[in-house]
């Protein structure tokens, strides 16, 4: 049961750092900026989704 529990868990964060990345990718932002958010957002899944969801650049993605 509780490796069931920490792989959805898992699951759920990599789909939200999937979106993080879409969203920054189709952001206005400059090309640098993005290149860090995304590097962030991909070395420190679970912190930089948190720090992304606070300042990061939207893009115009819709679910």
């Amino acid at each position: 049961m509780g490796s069931t529990l920490s792989g959805l868990v898992g699951l759920v964060i990599l789909a939200l750092d999937i979106w993080a990345i879409i969203n920054v990718i189709k952001s206005g932002a400059d090309m640098g900026i993005k290149i860090l958010w995304v590097l962030l957002i991909l070395f420190l899944p679970v912190l930089g989704l948190i720090i992304w969801a606070l300042a990061g650049p939207r893009g115009n993605v819709r679910l």
